[in-house]
């Protein structure tokens, strides 16, 4: 228990790396698919979304599960709180997406023109819906 606030911290500041990658990561979707026949800026937002997911998001988001896991390794009863089993839920949500975010970047790369900006906008608010109940949970522990 020593370290509980230490791995608590560390899951936070995961947790916040992870989202910014979500809250970003469609954006330059959005550039990508709007500016597709413009050869040089795409070759540019290519690399933006592969050093975004792969050097940013993808080790935050195992960051952000270990230290869960952690926490719920030193203190096993929380599994009994049903608030805990909503924002587990909603967090393994968070992965699919996140996990569809990296399938999006590899068909963009053979197709400049898979979907639309609208699209993109759209599944952009994906995490932020996402996250306003995790945090609900976890803060206000509503049930």
């Amino acid at each position: 228990m020593a370290y509980y606030n230490w791995i608590l911290a560390f899951h936070v500041m995961s947790f916040m790396s992870w989202m910014a990658m979500l809250f970003y990561q469609p954006r330059l979707y959005v550039y990508h698919r709007e500016h597709a026949d413009n050869d040089g800026f795409v070759e540019v937002v290519k690399i933006q979304e592969y050093k975004l997911y792969k050097y940013i998001g993808l080790p935050a988001m195992w960051a952000t599960i270990a230290s869960g896991g952690a926490l719920i390794y030193l203190v096993p009863t929380m599994l009994d709180s049903k608030w805990l089993i909503v924002k587990l839920i909603f967090a393994a949500i968070m992965v699919a997406y996140s996990f569809s975010l990296e399938f999006i970047r590899v068909k963009l790369i053979d197709d400049p023109h898979y979907k639309s900006g609208k699209f993109f906008r759209f599944y952009n608010e994906v995490p932020t819906l996402l996250m306003i109940v995790i945090v609900i949970m976890v803060v206000l522990k509503p049930i």
